[in-house]
């Protein structure tokens, strides 16, 4: 059944769903919905943003927001949108009763295409990606913080580890344990905050076990190898690449950033002071002019490899992805992280050509037939 298109120009009508609440009429990045509308309009789509509360769909009009010539948000009625984009913005949210049962009618309703259903966890990116031959070799060796003595078996495999909530979001609960045999107090834990980092030190993993607990909490962990990353004076970097689908339904790499991390932090996020950062000047730096190119090529090649399979491991169509690569100090790549709800890239070129895949997609996806 094909969906039928609600728009005299033969565009389709798109809606991003978020959440009600908020300083307006809803919640999420406020700027980041400007920007998709801003974009969807001057590219000739019926765009407006609509929550979960007003998604109501035996009813022809809904009650949605969109942004009047003044550039203001304004509450209008529109017609049921044939694409709908997920932008809600927490996974607490996500996993409410209402709004996981008014997802699963969107996933089934026969004439709108819902794409991005759910966050991603790390812990099943990395079983999903464990699944194929073609991905298995890029994951990092990851196991389950479950208790004292697993985390010794691979402290003694791998002398140093990162600890990471399993649904966390720009690098927030991360730590790493580092084992160093040289020194009088060899386990090392180091703790990142918004932007320095605590170190603790112990004679044995039962010394810093205590304070692994209270840093947890009830979250739950995974524990993974610590891969050493191509760095620029003792700096690491690593690559985050933004992947969509095109106007053809076929991935795509939109753009590749690059971010190294901070002299105090783990991580390379930059709430947490990573910095943004040129990825080819990078690589060049490091690898060579030669070697730079290729690289990069490479890095875009198995992104769209992950892409697919995380596809299809889910089971749930997805249209768009963003992902953290390492290039270890050899050369080779490595898998880190995906999350489902991109947040934006600010490489101005990257973010353009991002909110425009946005429609070309939805386009592709409202005329395609039901699976």
């Amino acid at each position: 059944m094909t969906t039928t298109i609600s728009e005299e120009n033969g565009k389709p009508v798109v809606a991003i769903l978020t959440m009600s609440g908020g300083p307006k009429y809803f919640r999420g990045n406020l700027a980041n919905f400007e920007d998709i509308v801003k974009t969807g309009q001057e590219m000739g789509y019926l765009v407006y943003v609509v929550t979960i509360r007003d998604l109501k769909l035996q009813e022809e009009r809904l009650r949605g927001y969109t942004l009047n010539p003044g550039g203001d948000w304004e509450k209008q009625l529109f017609p049921l949108p044939n694409v709908i984009y997920n932008r809600i913005p927490q996974r607490e949210d996500e996993l409410k009763p209402q709004v996981r049962k008014k997802i699963k009618e969107c996933l089934v309703h026969p004439t709108i295409k819902f794409y991005n259903p759910y966050f991603f966890n790390k812990w099943h990116l990395f079983e999903w990606l464990k699944k194929s031959k073609a991905t298995g070799h890029l994951v990092p060796k990851t196991r389950r913080l479950r208790g004292e003595s697993g985390l010794q078996k691979m402290l003694e495999r791998y002398p140093s580890l990162y600890l990471k909530p399993e649904s966390g979001k720009a690098g927030k609960g991360i730590m790493m344990l580092k084992y160093q045999q040289d020194k009088p107090l060899p386990y090392r834990l180091k703790v990142q905050h918004h932007r320095s980092s605590t170190t603790y030190k112990g004679a044995s993993i039962h010394r810093l076990w205590k304070r692994i607990k209270a840093e947890t909490g009830t979250s739950r962990y995974i524990v993974q190898q610590a891969i050493e990353l191509a760095s620029i004076e003792q700096r690491p970097f690593d690559l985050r690449v933004l992947l969509q689908k095109t106007g053809k339904g076929q991935w795509g790499v939109t753009g590749v950033g690059a971010r190294m991390a901070g002299s105090k932090s783990i991580t390379t996020h930059v709430p947490r002071g990573g910095s943004i950062e040129d990825p080819g000047k990078l690589l060049t730096a490091v690898f060579g002019e030669g070697s730079a190119p290729g690289m990069i090529n490479r890095v875009k090649t198995t992104a769209i490899v992950i892409a697919r399979q995380i596809e299809k491991a889910s089971g749930h169509p997805h249209g768009e992805m963003s992902m953290d690569l390492g290039v270890d100090t050899s050369g080779g790549i490595w898998f880190f992280e995906a999350n489902a709800k991109p947040m934006k890239f600010d490489e101005p070129h990257i973010r353009q050509k991002s909110l425009e895949r946005i429609f070309q997609y939805s386009h592709y996806l409202a005329n395609a037939q039901k699976p």
